[in-house]
């Protein structure tokens, strides 16, 4: 039996020439150092997900779903725009209706002077209404563009790592004892 936690890095962005990639790539790094998770990027931007909601999904709409269902946490990579977060991921976030329930989320996030916190933020909500657990401790990076190397590495590598190590064993203690909870009995949504 494979205990390994399903960990799913969701990319908030899919604009061309993105950023999310770079901060993607090094929370991955991070991700790759914990023995604990197993690792799946569900990038949007490499998906034939509809113009709208509907009754019906396209095949990437219905493996987007398994996926997340199967999982067992997330770590959202998101920008900020405009003081919120892209509707590319608040369309993933809403094609998947209860497969969140009980599941931690955890924030990794850029953009300007805030980092990418506004967004952030406004993502506790959202998860909060799909009876999703959002881990306190989250990764942000202000002005993200002149924190990386063009080695695809932030220049405070060791405080950043510092800051991924503690949001992932948060997020890990979080995803076992709700795996474990969800195994034991259904959650009661309303």
């Amino acid at each position: 039996m494979n205990n390994k936690l399903r960990l799913a890095m969701i990319y908030g962005s899919t604009r061309e020439g993105r950023f999310c990639d770079t901060v993607a790539d090094w929370t991955a790094a991070q991700i790759a150092r914990r023995d604990e998770f197993e690792l799946d990027r569900i990038d949007p931007a490499l998906l034939d997900l509809p113009d709208r909601h509907g009754r019906h999904g396209t095949p990437d709409l219905v493996n987007l779903q398994q996926r997340v269902w199967r999982a067992d946490a997330f770590v959202v990579v998101t920008p900020e725009y405009n003081h919120g977060y892209p509707a590319a991921l608040k369309f993933v976030i809403d094609s998947v209706q209860g497969h969140w329930q009980a599941k931690p989320v955890a924030f990794v996030s850029y953009g300007g002077r805030s980092g990418g916190l506004r967004a952030v933020e406004q993502l506790r909500q959202v998860f909060s209404e799909l009876h999703a657990v959002t881990v306190r401790d989250s990764v942000i990076f202000p002005m993200a563009w002149n924190r990386f190397g063009d080695n695809g590495l932030p220049h405070d590598a060791q405080a950043s790592a510092a800051a991924g190590a503690g949001m992932l064993a948060q997020l890990a203690w979080w995803a076992h004892a709700l795996r474990q909870a969800r195994a034991g009995w259904p959650y009661p949504a309303g």
